[in-house]
């Protein structure tokens, strides 16, 4: 049987406004299993961000549970939560976040100075990952010396240094030009088939889904479709 990495039952979230407590995401129920590659898709306003959030441990569940890694994050304090962030879980941003002033290398490093990696290690750990993403000989340039493109690259090999067990990524491509966006989803692609990292990537971009094999599709805080990616946007071309 496939290993579950993230599951998820009865998941609800709400916020309090001052019309009231304000429902976002309904009840969700569902699974990822080690090794697939997901993408989750939905209007405005249907839930995407915030199950996102909730799954990377970046904020909470108001009820029901979200397992991660065979651990309950409802029984975690905000430092263990924290703690799981920096081990399993790896995110890719829209906007890259990149420290300006920062050589690539120690970009990509950043996450294991907070595991208290030596310098050495984090450099050679750097380096490594990034001839992985394409940007050998790249380490001493700075983010505003190279593309869009290359700067999401380093974005990638920064949540990959740590080896997490899953990557998320918010709407990767959004700040990219449709050739390097399918350029990055290669890159996406061939780290989960050829490594088998699990991924689970928001995008509005259909183009963008179908890379991915299984499809989520939120609907006013609630699954809409739960399925493969590609059987999902053909039957709606037929």
């Amino acid at each position: 049987m496939p290993e579950a990495l993230i599951r998820v039952q009865g998941l609800k979230k709400s916020y309090v406004s001052p019309a009231g407590s304000v429902e976002i995401l309904h009840g969700l129920d569902f699974q990822i299993n080690a090794g697939e590659f997901v993408a989750v898709m939905g209007p405005s306003g249907s839930g995407k961000s915030t199950m996102m959030n909730i799954l990377g441990c970046l904020d909470t569940a108001s009820s029901g549970t979200f397992e991660i890694a065979g651990k309950d994050t409802s029984k975690m304090s905000s430092d263990q939560l924290a703690g799981l962030r920096n081990d399993v879980i790896g995110f890719v941003f829209q906007g890259f976040n990149l420290l300006q002033r920062t050589t690539i290398e120690d970009n990509v490093a950043l996450p294991l100075v907070y595991r208290s990696a030596d310098k050495a290690t984090r450099r050679a750990a750097a380096r490594e990952i990034l001839a992985k993403v394409g940007l050998d000989g790249y380490a001493l340039s700075r983010p505003n010396q190279i593309s869009g493109g290359q700067q999401q690259r380093v974005a990638i090999a920064r949540a990959l240094v740590g080896k997490p067990k899953i990557l998320f990524a918010d709407e990767p491509t959004g700040n990219l030009d449709t050739t390097t966006s399918h350029e990055i989803m290669d890159l996406f692609t061939g780290l989960n088939r050829q490594d088998g990292i699990t991924l689970m990537i928001v995008t509005h971009e259909a183009d963008i889904a179908q890379y991915a094999d299984r499809l989520i599709r939120l609907v006013d805080g609630r699954i809409d479709y739960d399925g493969p990616a590609r059987a999902y946007f053909q039957e709606r071309a037929a």
